[in-house]
């Protein structure tokens, strides 16, 4: 097998993954620090100098700095001359508007509440077309998941800059359509002195996005960011749990959305470390595994005594502080991380299905011990809300979280499943049921127990690309989902496994994306059209 794609946010570039997506047509698309001063005896009371505002949500440098100026023609002349952009074309359409890219430095905070900066892109429409002008809606966007320290979304114009894909997208669904972009690249990503990433942890990736916005709006009055007040809040994979906290964050915190759309999000967190630990590891794990004992160690200090506790002997040292790296393409040639085997060969639990069968071989990183323990966890203290397989009654328990785990890497995943509040504005999942990075089960454990805790069906959509029967507003994206893969699978040389895997390997990182960001642009218009 190939290198599978682990940075399930950015398009892979793949001639052949580009081509096929060209071919699918898509037609809907803080806290402030204290000043003082004081008067000098005998002559007056004096001014107090002002308040300095170097807490949460604070700008370090301000205006942001200009990084890149596209006029509407100029960015369609670049999305011209790349198969990437070709394809984007096709789903998100022409540009309206141009662009001004601007990067953005913020105060916020790590797992442990200790004060850290954070970076990220602010892109404005400009232009003449009624929709570039005047007041515009915001979109705070979140990214999925890179091993790539150096990511930064504020210079995806940079060919070379890992963000640089999904950057583009970004920019050609939203910005060049007229939405204020938002785009933080999170603490501990790019130069953020913060020495690990908070991944998914809930409450801290919440309120870093708040954080970047909070900032960001502070700069707006000098960038000719005209904000309407609207403020729709997406990303997808990791970024659509980032989107997910921020909206339970602001909405928490009393602060104005007035949609959201996690797409493809791991939000029932706990339901996917279970279904790992049972059998049914995501592609992309060796990655993902490692990444959330650090940070949910940092969160907790109880994930592990050890690093050995969970990890073989070959990648035990070092393993807290190897992601993100400043060297993402070597992890797996360099063998500080396997490639796919997650499990000893022989591990029990093993595979539920053959074709799991990958993520179990030599050279593994999880030791059976820990396996042990988990499952033995899982089988002593199960969670209601996370039954394999995922039937319609895990999936509508008001309860999904009930239960007490013994290990420290499985009561993390409780207190950071996003299972445990409700919307009270409109939100729209996204995924496909086949991918097989973020399994769908989680948009649907999530979505049913939304609809469990009373959020009426006509504020909550799920769109399943796979779901060609359904007859609603995301029916073209579907359609188009599918000729993508249909193309794909035609364009690959070799037998139909060769076919089936490359989809396989394309799905949730170039194929699925494209479509589900232009679904939340559709419902977010939507939003907007009827008054939201």
């Amino acid at each position: 097998m190939n290198q599978p794609h682990l940075l399930p946010s950015v398009p892979t570039r793949k001639t052949a993954a580009l081509a096929a997506l060209s071919g699918a047509t898509l037609l809907l698309l803080a806290a402030c620090g204290g000043g003082g001063g004081g008067g000098g005896i005998g002559i007056g009371v004096g001014v107090p100098p002002p308040a300095v505002d170097n807490g949460r949500g604070s700008v370090v440098s301000d205006p942001p700095t200009l990084t890149a100026a596209l006029s509407a023609s100029q960015f369609a002349t670049s999305l011209q001359a790349s198969d990437q952009g070709k394809a984007l074309l096709q789903v998100a359409g022409a540009p309206k508007c141009g662009i001004d890219l601007r990067y953005l430095e913020y105060r916020t905070v790590g797992a442990k509440n200790e004060a850290t900066n954070a970076t990220a892109a602010i892109m404005v429409p400009t232009g003449t077309d009624v929709a570039c002008s005047g007041q515009r809606p915001v979109v705070l966007y979140a990214h999925g998941t890179t091993a790539a320290k150096a990511y930064n979304l504020a210079k995806w114009t940079d060919s070379t800059q890992p963000a640089a894909g999904e950057g583009l997208m970004v920019a050609a669904m939203f910005a060049a359509q007229g939405f204020i972009v938002v785009a933080p690249n999170y603490a501990g990503y790019d130069k953020s002195t913060l020495p690990y990433h908070p991944y998914l942890n809930g409450d801290q990736q919440g309120k870093d996005m708040v954080d970047a916005l909070t900032a960001a709006r502070k700069t707006f009055s000098g960038i000719n960011a005209n904000d309407a007040g609207s403020l729709f809040i997406t990303g997808y994979s990791q970024g659509g749990y980032v989107a997910m906290a921020a909206h339970r964050e602001m909405q928490a915190t009393g602060k104005t959305v007035t949609a959201s759309a996690p797409l493809s999000a791991p939000s029932a967190i706990s339901l996917l470390t279970d279904y790992t630990y049972l059998g049914w590891p995501a592609l992309g794990s060796t990655l993902f595994v490692p990444l959330l004992s650090t940070s949910w160690q940092q969160q907790f200090g109880n994930v592990y005594s050890s690093t050995s506790d969970v990890y073989e002997a070959q990648y035990a040292t070092g393993i807290d502080t190897l992601l993100p790296s400043t060297s993402p393409g070597t992890l797996f040639t360099s063998g500080k991380l396997p490639q796919l085997a997650l499990f000893p060969a022989d591990a029990k639990p093993g595979p539920l299905t053959s074709d799991l069968k990958i993520f179990y071989g030599p050279n593994n990183l999880i030791k059976q011990s820990f396996l042990t323990l988990a499952a033995g966890d899982i089988q002593s203290n199960p969670c209601p809300g996370n039954a394999l397989p995922d039937t319609t009654a895990s999936r509508g328990t008001t309860t999904p979280l009930d239960c007490k785990p013994s290990t420290g890497f499985r009561k993390a995943a409780i207190a950071n499943d996003l299972r445990n509040w409700a919307p009270t504005r409109p939100m729209l999942m996204c995924g496909g049921a086949n991918d097989p990075t973020v399994n769908f089960a989680s948009t649907r454990a999530t979505s049913g127990y939304f609809r469990a805790r009373g959020v009426p069906a006509a504020a909550l959509a799920v769109v399943d690309l796979e779901d060609s029967a359904a007859i609603d507003a995301y029916s073209t994206a579907r359609a188009g989902f599918a000729q993508a893969k249909s193309l794909l699978a035609q364009s690959t040389p070799g037998s139909a496994t060769d076919k089936a895997q490359a989809v396989t390997l394309a799905y949730h990182g170039t194929l699925a994306p494209p479509f589900c960001l232009a679904s939340a642009r559709g419902f977010f218009q939507g939003v907007l059209a009827a008054g939201g």
